[in-house]
């Protein structure tokens, strides 16, 4: 019975945070562009599935992938055509994220979802945005898979995390991790 106890998987590192983090946009975001001595040019806009996003002039221009800097850039560039000296801000409104940066959460969490990265977030903050676990979950089987460590698998203590208070068992999470929680059999 002890053997079936034991996690094939070493224990997550407690810090794993990125310093050099920067946000990028992801699909469903919305995005406010505002192009300075221009009102009739500045505009809010969603950025589509395909990661694209169109504005008055600039139809078409991929937002995916960009940080808001780089998306700036971007669309100050393709209005040089048609304005002169365009100076332009993009704010992001409401945030998804780009797919590769998005924390995964599947299995027995209450509510499993794939939830946007912030610099400094922890286990504890994920378990939090997808409140908690379900009654069937065995928080202390679950495993970490860090997707920018090519799929390397950790385990996690989520219901000593949890259930128990034990703040030993968070440990940082980076963009682009899966959580797995599975069920128990008891």
């Amino acid at each position: 019975m002890a053997g079936c106890a034991m996690n094939r998987y070493p224990p997550a590192p407690i810090e794993a945070a990125t310093t050099d983090y920067s946000y990028k946009i992801g699909p469903l975001d919305s995005v406010n562009i505002i192009v300075w001595r221009n009102p009739e040019l500045s505009t809010t806009v969603p950025v589509r599935p395909d990661g694209k996003i169109s504005t008055a002039l600039v139809s078409d221009m991929q937002a995916a992938g960009l940080t808001p800097q780089e998306l700036s850039t971007a669309l100050q560039s393709a209005m040089t055509k048609y304005i002169r000296d365009p100076v332009v801000s993009v704010v992001v409104n409401t945030f998804q994220g780009a797919a590769s940066e998005q924390i995964r959460i599947i299995g027995e969490a209450t509510r499993p979802q794939a939830i946007p990265y912030r610099q400094g977030m922890t286990l504890l903050d994920v378990m939090i945005q997808v409140g908690g676990l379900t009654d069937f979950a065995d928080g202390n089987a679950a495993v970490l898979v860090r997707g920018k460590e090519g799929g390397k698998q950790y385990s996690v203590r989520l219901k000593d995390l949890l259930k128990r208070g034990d703040i030993s068992a968070n440990v940082d999470v980076r963009p682009g991790d899966v959580l797995i929680v599975p069920q128990g059999w008891f």
